[in-house]
């Protein structure tokens, strides 16, 4: 089945990652998703008022150690127990999950280009462009509808440090992308390609 070909897809809160993930998902079984998201440092053993206070758009409050290790596991051949996480207590489960490697292992995350000996392991760099305002919208739908939250707390920590991260941890790192999507998951032109790209390397069995 080797080689293995790491893809990354990162952009801001709410760009329309996910839907590009799902398509990238429906090529097949060749394909296993990574989650950025997952690897949250667990944070049960701070009172709940200092866990809701956390900089979540830092680079330093991911295990990237952990997700660095996790993918070259997999990139080597070898299953991997990935954390998972409860974004209402911001703490890490004790469950894990089973994740075999797979021909494609896609990276999905908003500050995965920010840590270079991550991004060094990728083959293909994929960066989805979308708009502030858009982006905004979609993160206080996601946060009240999936993570329980109260739109003030949304607002809030979107002025306080979703925003200013995203414009020193993420934008920047667009420079380091091969490929950039405009206007996220939308854009099934760009998608497509994607696709097709990605389906010849599978036939092949290697990068261009």
């Amino acid at each position: 089945m080797k080689p293995y070909i790491i893809v990354g897809l990162a952009g801001g809160t709410g760009c329309g990652k996910t839907t590009i993930a799902q398509r990238l998902l429906d090529i097949g079984e060749d394909v296993v998703l990574l989650e950025q998201d997952a690897y949250y440092k667990d944070l049960s053993d701070l009172p709940m008022s200092q866990r809701i206070n956390n900089n979540f758009d830092h680079p330093e409050s991911l295990d990237f150690d952990l997700l660095i290790e996790h993918v070259k596991t997999l990139k080597e051949g070898n299953a991997v127990d990935c954390p998972t996480y409860d974004f209402s207590t911001h703490s890490r489960q004790a469950e894990t999950k089973a994740l075999a490697p797979s021909k494609i292992i896609l990276v999905e995350g908003i500050l995965i280009f920010a840590i270079k000996e991550l991004r060094d392991l990728m083959d293909m760099k994929i960066f989805v462009d979308t708009d502030d305002d858009e982006r905004l919208l979609r993160r206080i739908e996601r946060d009240i509808q999936e993570r329980g939250r109260t739109f003030e707390s949304v607002r809030d920590q979107y002025l306080s440090t979703v925003k200013p991260m995203h414009l020193e941890f993420v934008e920047p790192t667009k420079r380091y992308a091969d490929i950039i999507i405009p206007r996220g998951g939308e854009n099934r032109v760009a998608i497509n390609m994607v696709v097709a790209k990605l389906k010849r390397i599978l036939k092949k069995g290697h990068m261009d």
